[in-house]
């Protein structure tokens, strides 16, 4: 069964994303991958680019994870990024063995690719249509099994710019099927009436987390994998915005 082509939002988020090669997952963190597109253990400019053309294709055209890894393998394959093999870690200063591409990587480098870039398409639709649609409600995605927090925080209204967001906006760690649907005001009321919903954000509990790569102590929220406490897409954005007011700003000038 075909994925279906991603919104045009979701598209022109992931186009915009540089090369930014990372030995590490940890290397590239939060929403640093709201500019950067990024697969561990891939250094070479080429092999970033080849897998990054292959996840836009598949974006682009509503590709299944099978005709994603029918057209990717053979590349990674020619060029050596497979199987067991060596990777530079600039970190460490040396050449390290590394899993390269396999098929449970590209299932990852697929389903991580395909899940943030819809959200962050959302993202975008829901500031620009959060006046007459305001709320978010969390729903949980058709996995078998769900992440008891996750399980916790189904049925929570709450509006689009309310802070749980910059934290809670699924998907929340790999693997992660939940999802947001907007809600207009009216629908909000019946909801609301209904009880089957809770307007209240749940209190937020953290546990330490250390970064072995950097050394740098954060407190993640308790279920959510770390490096996913971000909404995709709210950087990006950000940045689109401070360009905007800076090219404001020099036209004012002169």
């Amino acid at each position: 069964m075909a994925a279906g082509p991603v919104p045009r939002e979701a598209l022109e988020y992931f186009r915009a994303k540089a090369l930014q090669p990372g030995f590490d997952f940890r290397d590239v963190w939060r929403d640093e991958h709201d500019l950067g597109f990024t697969v561990a253990k891939a250094m070479r400019f080429d092999i970033l680019s080849d897998i990054r053309d292959a996840v836009a294709e598949a974006l682009e055209e509503g590709q299944t994870f099978a005709e994603f890894q029918k057209r990717l393998t053979p590349v990674l394959q020619d060029k050596g990024w497979w199987g067991k093999g060596e990777a530079y870690d600039p970190q460490r200063g040396e050449r390290v063995e590394a899993q390269l591409g396999s098929p449970r990587r590209l299932r990852t480098i697929y389903r991580t690719n395909m899940r943030t870039a819809r959200a962050a398409g959302q993202w975008d639709r829901v500031q620009r249509t959060k006046r007459t649609h305001p709320y978010l409600l969390y729903q949980l995605g058709p996995s078998r099994e769900h992440r008891e927090q996750h399980r916790g925080w189904l049925g929570i209204l709450l509006p689009a710019d309310h802070p749980f967001w910059q934290t809670h906006y699924p998907p929340n760690g790999w693997g992660c099927k939940c999802w947001v649907r907007q809600v207009s005001r009216r629908e909000a009321e019946r909801l609301i009436a209904s009880g089957r919903v809770t307007t209240e954000a749940p209190q937020i509990r953290t546990r330490t987390w250390v970064n072995q790569r950097t050394g740098e102590e954060q407190q993640i929220p308790t279920g959510i994998d770390p490096g996913w406490d971000y909404h995709p897409g709210a950087r990006r954005r950000q940045a689109i915005a401070d360009k905007a007011a800076q090219s404001e700003a020099r036209f004012n000038d002169g």
